[in-house]
């Protein structure tokens, strides 16, 4: 598996020269801002240049909140990871997607994959990061792919602007859809791991109400009203405090998984929250807090949790959230180099800042995080 990064910049170009290595078991990555959707750009043609060096290989890309090459973080650029398999291959599935179709196009996608080999060892998907329910598409993806599947990526971004995203479609940007890439092979080699740095903060409690991703009772009163009693006079704040202390969420029927949960918003007139995902009704939450240092520590953790036993060079895909991002500021790639400290030499890391991280909670599955950061690793194994 030989692996190739580039970064494109309006003023410099790109920094690397791409390798000509098209073909059926070549897999492309590319990661850029959200204003591609106009399509006039010289950055829109420096994606065209990219799908059209590659006809014949998968070529799959979304919209960021912050682009991730090395320990390096950029906006206003393109980020490109060409992936050339020797003894693996590629396949790709896409759909359009809503909120309200989010769990049978996950389903869909991991079938679709699935169908086209027994020996699918990864999905990676990315998806549109606003009209979505990531926990949905999260749960039918990992239905449709099966037992023994990985299946990780995250939701596309937009900056701190939250207004529109994309992902690549037939070499396009497109809004409102959906991209599962799958791996095949005997000799295909991944693992993941996903950490948040954030630890428990006053007492557990039950969710008594809830619709979705709108939470409306705990322990029989208003979530609202108990939120703003923690947050005392950060409460006048919110939604955006909130980012400050989101909640964690345990589900009875799964005591191995623990998500974190961020608010989007608020509602006085119901007195009711919502999230960046699923918040079932029965659950056990927790509100939260974290350091800087806490969250760079974490980072660090989550690579290590991914690690494969020594062997060749790996690709390792980080995908964290925006709200990380805006929390730590000018530390961000601090939490970058914990993530590369824990590679070997000849590794190569690339990523993206997401509005939300796809990957297992526990030892199975898929699910939605926010807040967290999440690593896939990828290689082939040695003959």
């Amino acid at each position: 598996m030989d692996v190739v990064t580039a970064r494109w910049t309006a003023r410099s170009g790109w920094s690397t020269r791409l390798p000509d290595s098209d073909g059926p078991s070549t897999l492309v990555l590319l990661f850029g801002d959200s204003d591609l959707l106009d399509g006039g750009s010289a950055a829109a043609a420096a994606v065209r240049e990219v799908v059209g060096a590659h006809p014949t290989s998968v070529v799959v890309g979304c919209s960021t909140a912050g682009q991730v090459l090395g320990g390096e973080l950029a906006d206003e650029a393109l980020t490109v990871c060409v992936v050339s398999l020797s003894a693996s291959r590629v396949a790709l599935e896409t759909s359009p997607v809503t909120a309200s179709t989010s769990a049978q196009v996950g389903r869909d996608l991991g079938r679709g994959l699935r169908a086209r080999g027994d020996d699918l060892a990864w999905v990676l998907v990315l998806a549109d990061g606003l009209d979505v329910n990531g926990t949905a598409l999260a749960g039918g993806l990992a239905d449709g792919a099966g037992d023994g599947v990985l299946v990780t990526g995250g939701l596309a971004g937009d900056g701190e602007r939250f207004e529109r995203t994309w992902v690549l479609v037939d070499g396009r940007p497109v809004a409102a859809s959906a991209c599962a890439v799958g791996v095949y092979g005997s000799g295909v080699e991944v693992a993941s791991g996903s950490r948040g740095g954030w630890s428990a903060l006053g007492p557990e409690r039950s969710v008594t109400r809830s619709e979705g991703s709108v939470l409306l009772e705990l322990d029989g009163r208003p979530a609202l009203d108990l939120y703003r009693e923690y947050l005392g006079e950060r409460a006048q704040g919110l939604p955006g405090t909130a980012l400050l202390f989101p909640l964690q969420v345990r589900a009875p029927q799964q005591p191995d998984r623990e998500l974190v949960r961020t608010v989007l918003g608020v509602d006085d007139e119901t007195r009711s929250m919502t999230f960046a995902g699923d918040v079932p009704q029965g659950s056990v939450v927790q509100l939260m807090r974290t350091t800087t240092g806490d969250l760079v520590q974490a980072a660090g953790e989550a690579a290590a949790g991914a690690a494969l036993p020594a062997g060749a060079p790996v690709l390792a895909l980080a995908v964290s959230c925006v709200g990380r991002r805006l929390l730590l500021g000018r530390r961000t790639e601090d939490e970058l180099d914990a993530v590369a400290d824990q590679l070997g030499e000849g590794d190569a890391l690339v990523g993206f800042y997401s509005y939300g991280e796809l990957a297992p909670a526990g030892r199975t599955g898929c699910d939605l995080h926010n807040q967290t950061m999440t690593v896939t690793l990828l290689r082939e194994a040695q003959a």
